[in-house]
């Protein structure tokens, strides 16, 4: 970007929840959107022209980078049963031999598929803290700067939360053996927290990357540790994100050892707002979604996971009526792609209820169930990021520069008609239909991007290695 404002010009945006033409948008030299203005007719001189319809940046709001080097590794069965508890213990040999610089060559080829697949902002899960013996590196930092460079690296937006992971489980007081470089304490993460504030101050990239904290999940967190870490970011920035209510098992041994269940124990007695989002949620009660929506704390789904890992069926009609902020996102990334996530979060409510268009509210957006989810996916995921209150997100004054720009031309889109080229991007399409991505006011993906190439090499050098 230049040092002044920047004029974009596209013959139609989504705006709001509906489609309006010739929309121009100010960009100004922070990266953020200093007017967006439907109705402007032609392009003014000097406006870049964006050579099709254009839709917000979406964020994603649940990602493991180092699981994108396992992604497609697990799955054949070699015993009689296989579930998620078997695929986690597989996943394990990835999380003990990866290295920084291996994290970076594989996160950067990730950032880079999101960015080709919708997404302009992650929400980074981030537990893997120390050497692969377990030792914490001389800079604890050391795994996380190389997430933050391969999100500046790819030109992704990042939010990244380090993770409070203290033991394995309930009735299991330490940690495996094989979770060794998972170990972070409260007090760990309130200092790569203060950490990683400093760092992405320092490098002048607070615009691209900000900072949050984790818990893993209720049997991997002391209730004490909990409510410390809690007490702790209540003079800090970013959301608070949790693993919760993923597995039947993990409900089932929840009971056993509090008398509550999961979403439940954590409502009664940490205490969850505005800041704290609970991610994958699957196995809820309608008590335990009323909790989260009166809280005002927010969900992220992860449908091609939790198709992929047998988790089961998230209740989506029921967050969707809740009015709880809902999220997506790409988990382990077996699939890296926008418009897949929210087909499969629809297209698993219909085989569940063996109706069509579950998520579809006739009263909202027209009945169009691609409009209904892309929205509250929108508002979810910003809130997500923590890109709330004072912190716009989308194609609005104020909010970061980011969009996608749809290619009309591509299998699913050509000949739809304008109003129906959001349904047919979710519905009709199989890789995301863009030609060009943006992100902070600047261009960071096209169809047939030469930086893909650097990018694709380093991972597949440390995949050469990795999988040796």
């Amino acid at each position: 970007m230049s040092g002044t404002a920047r004029c974009l010009w596209a013959p139609r945006a989504w705006l709001a929840g509906a489609w309006h033409e010739a929309v121009s948008f100010k960009v100004g030299e922070d990266g953020h959107f200093d007017a967006v203005t439907p109705g402007t007719g032609r392009p003014q001189d000097g406006s870049t022209v964006l050579p099709g319809p254009v839709l917000p940046g979406m964020v994603n709001a649940h990602s493991h980078a180092f699981q994108r080097a396992f992604a497609g590794m697990a799955e054949r069965r070699t015993n009689e049963h296989d579930d998620f508890w078997s695929w986690r213990d597989r996943m394990y040999g990835v999380a003990l031999r990866i290295t920084p610089e291996q994290l970076q060559a594989v996160a950067t080829q990730l950032y880079r598929e999101m960015l080709a697949g919708g997404y302009t902002h992650v929400c980074e899960f981030h537990y893997l803290h120390h050497a692969p013996d377990g030792r914490p590196y001389d800079d604890r930092l050391t795994m996380a700067r190389a997430l933050l460079a391969a999100a500046q690296e790819a030109g992704i937006g990042i939010t990244l939360l380090p993770v409070l992971y203290e033991r394995a489980g309930f009735a299991q007081p330490e940690l495996r053996t094989d979770q060794r470089r998972f170990a972070a304490s409260a007090d760990d993460v309130l200092a790569m927290h203060e950490g990683l504030a400093a760092h992405t101050r320092d490098s002048c990239q607070t615009a691209m990357q900000t900072v949050g904290a984790a818990v893993h999940s209720l049997r991997a967190a002391r209730p004490a540790s909990m409510a410390a870490l809690k007490a702790g970011m209540a003079g800090l920035t970013g959301p608070i994100h949790i693993h919760v209510a993923e597995q039947t098992a993990e409900v089932d041994d929840c009971v056993a050892h509090t008398g509550l269940r999961p979403i439940a124990w954590l409502a009664q007695e940490i205490g969850i707002d505005a800041r704290w989002h609970l991610v994958h949620a699957t196995h809820t009660t309608q008590q335990e979604i009323a909790a989260v929506s009166s809280s005002g704390a927010g969900v992220v789904i992860c449908p091609s996971t939790e198709a992929n890992l047998g988790d089961g069926f998230a209740d989506a009609p029921g967050w969707l009526a809740s009015h709880t902020a809902v999220s997506i996102g790409s988990d382990s990334h077996v699939s890296r792609s926008l418009t897949e996530e929210l087909r499969w979060l629809e297209y698993g409510q219909r085989l569940l209820h063996r109706r069509r268009n579950v998520a579809a509210q006739p009263a909202v957006s027209e009945g169009s169930t691609a409009a209904r989810l892309f929205d509250r996916m929108l508002a979810g995921g910003a809130r997500a990021a923590g890109f709330a209150g004072d912190k716009a997100w989308g194609l609005q004054a104020g909010a970061r520069a980011d969009l996608l720009v749809l290619d009309t031309d591509a299998p699913g889109l050509a000949g739809v008609p304008h109003g129906h080229l959001l349904d047919a991007a979710v519905f009709a399409t199989g890789a995301p239909p863009l030609k060009e991505v943006w992100a902070g006011g600047r261009r960071r993906w096209h169809a047939g991007d030469e930086r893909d190439r650097p990018a694709l090499d380093g991972f597949r050098k440390a995949m050469q290695t990795l999988c040796s």
